[in-house]
């Protein structure tokens, strides 16, 4: 029997239904409730509403819990591969060999770009930041692909899925080699899915570009733990303009557009800042004993998540990553010894531990990122190029939902009430 939550609006007793999902709290179905009583809901930042129903990707931010489709993230970036993840969040199961090896030449046969699209790049001035590049041009994609522009053909809809996933990396490594003044590469169908991106964007025609393993699994390790991260703003974005019925092309420029922002994308980057400024190992103190200052500013960058209150899973993967790749390059860099230090630190002392501020995702993938030889201004596109795999699967979640409607929020209105228009003169 379905639990009944009982409301009390100006006098009148109203009752809805409420639904449980699979794991996860119970959400009461309010959808009604504007016509039964003339109210809305009151909820700035969603942070207590459902926008969706979803059986992609499911959090428990007390527990340190993040699942693809059932599968701990953990699991999968160990021992999986950031193609399967993709299949996974695209179709529901992982893929048995033949079907990944299908997926994999699919893909592969999908990462060209127009050759028109260089001229595009060549509109940008050269200091342009990668995610506005990256932004217009997967938006101009729909002006090369009118095959696949129809949402409401399911066949089309794949097919638009698989060119976002496997243009994604061609679009971010033209963006990097536009930025430096060096040519663009063609893809190499005989590299993996990472490998074939950083040679892409690190590698230059006059010469043999060789894959460091390591670094190649590291990256795509960073590709699997940034898939998908259940409705965040960037998805939620991608949702919300894919409800209008746009075309898939257009819904992800929206969600490239929301995830530049810094409080969402940029972490990273601002972890890595935070590092900088630091500088040595031996003013983490200071700088520790100024975080914990109410009065002062400086707050430690990577540190916490709004949703996990318990250690991050993904940090617990790039935590060992970071060793891995700090031993295959050769690292030697104060700024990584602070990274290392501090985090070592940080999970020692009580302040951190009682406040549940623990090392996040964005705390070591930009560190690791960084010694790889990523400028920051890269970080949030390399984000989106992951993000992409998610978007398109919950783009298509939501397009096959019958039940979907256009996204329309409410609002609580305090402006103006209603008054006269007063001519000019007599103001």
């Amino acid at each position: 029997m379905t639990d009944i939550a009982k409301l009390q609006v100006a006098g009148k007793d109203v009752e809805y239904p409420v639904l449980s999902g699979s794991v996860g709290p119970d959400v009461v179905d309010i959808r009604k409730l504007y016509a039964q009583t003339g109210t809305f809901t009151y909820d700035p930042g969603f942070t207590s509403t459902a926008s969706c129903e979803s059986g992609l990707t499911y959090i428990d931010g007390d527990q340190g819990v993040l699942l693809h489709r059932g599968y701990p993230i953990g699991q999968l970036a160990e021992q999986s591969s950031f193609m399967e993840v993709a299949y996974l969040l695209l179709n529901g199961e992982l893929p048995n060999g033949q079907e990944l090896d299908k997926f994999n030449s699919t893909i592969t046969r999908h990462t060209m770009l127009h050759e028109q699209l260089a001229t595009f790049y060549r509109g940008f001035r050269r200091d342009a930041h990668p995610m506005a590049v990256m932004c217009g041009v997967a938006g101009a994609l729909s002006a090369f692909y009118h095959d696949s522009t129809d949402i409401t053909d399911p066949q089309q809809r794949m097919i638009a899925s698989h060119r976002l996933i496997a243009k994604m990396p061609t679009i971010a490594a033209m963006a990097y080699k536009y930025s430096v003044g060096q040519p663009f590469l063609y893809p190499d169908n005989s590299l993996s899915y990472t490998g074939n991106f950083l040679r892409m964007t690190f590698g230059v025609p006059a010469e043999q570009y060789e894959v460091n393993p390591v670094v190649e699994k590291a990256l795509d390790r960073i590709f699997i733990l940034h898939a998908d991260h259940e409705q965040n703003a960037s998805t939620s974005t991608v949702r919300l303009a894919g409800s209008s019925g746009a075309n898939p092309f257009a819904c992800i420029a929206a969600g490239i557009a929301c995830l530049w922002g810094p409080a969402h994308g940029g972490a990273n980057e601002a972890a890595l800042n935070m590092l900088h400024e630091i500088g040595r190992p031996e003013r983490i103190p200071e700088f520790i004993a100024r975080a914990k200052d109410k009065n002062d500013p400086f707050r430690l960058m990577g540190f916490g998540h709004r949703v996990y209150k318990n250690y991050d899973p993904r940090a617990t993967v790039m935590q060992k990553t970071v060793r891995e790749v700090f031993e295959s390059l050769g690292v030697n860099d104060p700024v990584f010894e602070v990274a290392l230090r501090l985090e070592e630190l940080a999970l020692k002392d009580d302040y951190f531990v009682e406040k549940k501020l623990f090392p996040n995702v964005d705390f070591y993938s930009g560190v690791i990122l960084s010694a790889i030889g990523f400028p920051t201004t890269m970080f949030t596109a390399l984000f989106a190029l992951a993000r992409t795999v998610g978007w398109v699967a919950q783009w298509n979640e939501m397009i096959s939902d019958p039940e979907q409607k256009i996204g329309r929020p409410r609002q609580l209105y305090t402006g103006p009430t209603q008054r006269d228009y007063v001519p000019v003169g007599q103001r």
